[in-house]
């Protein structure tokens, strides 16, 4: 199975087979962001089926991974922490770890693959099997037992559409970040909410409930405290992080916030019918069906009146009836799993 970048260090049945004697270990990354998730799990014999849930060992949670966001020396701190205490609650050193599998948001290139390859290279002794991937990739994989088949979307504090059909095609529409354009993410949602503000505030917009909501909720006292806020340290998942209030004044009614809202349903649904027409999943009449996985904050406030995920979900049905929602809980095994069965 080629990676999102057409390459990949296989796991193959040789490597899985070490566990029989040598009690070794492989670890799952989940890096986003927001947040990084590191499991730790014992190699299984080739030979053995696979036991589900998968044995977690350890697990570590640490910060944003994503280099775009934090830089590259940060998000190498943060992985390397995060592998550090899930060894050290596994109870296993360096030296037993026979594979790493990262998923990580903003592997976007060839180029941002081999860097974090280059990064566990420095970590790992030389004979760790490594492979990188986007985060889309392992999201997909938690919404389908491990087989790459269908579209997945994240909407968190960034936002990608990512699509794989049955003979290894691929395909991506969005995930470039907030000044490329990521809208419909978390970060986006919130950018235009305070932009909004800032418009009421100097006259070039409409008023809206998102000032005195946005502003109570940091604290402030007047919008001009927004701009030194805002880039006193713009990281992407601090602003994201206004989401909820943006909802709530959507929910009781602000025609600014719900503006905001519906225009983010029509981009994210826009993404994936990208990646849908462009792979074909939904087949010549458009109505084959094919699994539809949905991850991220954003589309997961099922108990909110204003429900982003289930408007996306709409907005797609509408051209292709045949898309299969499905919102697993993302876990960093899932990658794991596709290789094993692979």
């Amino acid at each position: 199975m080629a990676d999102i970048n057409g390459k990949v260090e296989e796991f193959d049945g040789k490597m899985l087979e070490m566990g029989s004697d040598d009690k070794g270990v492989i670890l799952g990354l989940d890096g986003g962001a927001t947040s990084t998730i590191c499991v730790c799990m014992p190699l299984i014999p080739s030979s053995d089926p696979l036991p589900d849930p998968l044995p977690i060992l350890a697990r570590a949670a640490a910060g944003c991974s994503n280099h775009n966001s934090v830089g590259e020396a940060a998000a190498r701190e943060t992985l390397e922490q995060v592998i550090t205490e899930a060894l050290a609650k596994s109870g296993y050193s360096r030296s037993a770890v026979r594979a790493v599998c990262l998923a990580v948001s903003g592997v976007n290139h060839p180029s941002d693959q081999k860097r974090i390859v280059d990064w566990l290279r420095d970590f790992f002794p030389k004979d760790v099997q490594l492979n990188v991937q986007n985060d889309a990739v392992a999201a997909l994989a938690s919404g389908t037992l491990g087989k790459l088949h269908g579209c997945v979307l994240i909407a968190g504090t960034g936002t990608i559409a990512y699509g794989f059909t049955e003979d290894g095609r691929e395909a991506r529409a969005a995930g470039a970040g907030p000044t490329l354009g990521d809208w419909g993410s978390g970060y986006g949602i919130a950018a235009q909410a305070l932009t909004a503000v800032i418009k009421a505030y100097d006259g070039r917009g409409p008023e809206t409930n998102l000032t005195g909501s946005i502003l109570q909720n940091l604290g402030l006292s007047s919008p001009d405290e927004l701009i030194g806020w805002t880039y006193a340290d713009p990281s992407w998942a601090r602003i994201a992080a206004l989401v909820p209030v943006v909802v709530s004044c959507a929910e009781a009614g602000d025609v600014v916030a719900n503006k905001i809202l519906y225009d983010s349903v029509e981009e994210l649904a826009l993404s994936v019918k990208a990646v849908i027409q462009r792979l074909g999943l939904s087949g010549k009449d458009g109505k084959d069906s094919f699994p539809l996985v949905m991850v991220g904050g954003v589309l997961l406030e099922v108990n909110k009146t204003w429900d982003i995920g289930n408007e996306v979900i709409k907005c797609i049905s509408k051209d292709y009836p045949g898309a299969l929602p499905i919102r697993p809980k993302v876990s960093s095994t899932a990658l794991l799993r596709h290789y094993m069965l692979d």
